[in-house]
């Protein structure tokens, strides 16, 4: 036969588990209040760290990367952009500050950009791509963006282009190493080691220079050209 518990059980039972079950619902409170909680232990790798190598503050950095973008590969998707109707080959696409480590800031500040956005049409004829270069990348140079934007010219206008892809005519290959070897030549001032060769589906994109803060040519460190074993280059449409 069963038999209910005392009352004085019973009372004792109502009383424990409201009590038990405060404990319990504190104790997972606890636990989702603290995010590290579960990721306490890990820290990030360095294949994390190249993975995501942007760091979202600060002006400091170590050095100028400055990308010139092959403009026929982009205005083949893009052909109604600003900066294709002059059908140019190499145009600029930004200076940006790097560091050795392999990241980069961006957006360090709401500063304002250049008082007269029409004087840096020779460099950057789509205003939108100028303001997205000074938003993300100017503002973390610690320069204003009229100086930015005339360092910037500065540094595009001292490359000179290789007459072998300034003239082409019809679409080439080969290898990033050969693109390398042709703005050494052009530009003595250049070594191997200061350019790095970008490509995407086996065509060239970029050939990016590295620059000190007063535009010296130096080593690109964590910087390095694509791995194909050659790229194609089409001739400006």
């Amino acid at each position: 036969m069963n038999r209910s518990p005392p009352p004085a059980i019973l009372r004792c039972m109502k009383l424990a588990f409201p009590a038990i079950s405060l404990a319990i619902l504190v104790l997972l409170s606890a636990c989702k209040s603290n995010p590290n909680a579960d990721s306490a232990a890990r820290t990030p790798s360095a294949t994390s760290d190249r993975a995501h190598p942007r760091v979202a503050t600060g002006s400091g950095f170590d050095y100028y990367l400055l990308n010139l973008s092959w403009s026929p590969e982009f205005c083949y998707s893009h052909p109604n952009a600003p900066e294709c109707a002059s059908h140019s080959t190499f145009v600029l696409h930004g200076l940006w500050p790097q560091n050795n480590n392999g990241t980069y800031p961006e957006k360090c500040s709401n500063a304002a950009g250049p008082s007269d956005p029409s004087a840096f049409k020779d460099i950057y004829p789509d205003q939108g791509l100028l303001e997205h270069e000074w938003s993300t990348h100017g503002t973390c140079s610690g320069l204003n963006a009229n100086d930015f934007f005339n360092t910037a010219r500065t540094a595009y206008q001292s490359i000179t282009i290789p007459p072998t892809l300034a003239g082409l005519s019809s679409q080439t290959s080969m290898p990033p190493d050969e693109i390398v070897s042709l703005f050494t030549r052009a530009n003595p001032s250049l070594s191997r080691d200061s350019i790095a060769v970008s490509c995407g589906h086996n065509f060239l994109t970029a050939v990016e220079v590295c620059l000190d803060k007063a535009l010296h040519p130096i080593a690109c460190g964590p910087i390095r050209s694509c791995r194909a074993n050659t790229v194609r280059i089409p001739p400006p449409g």
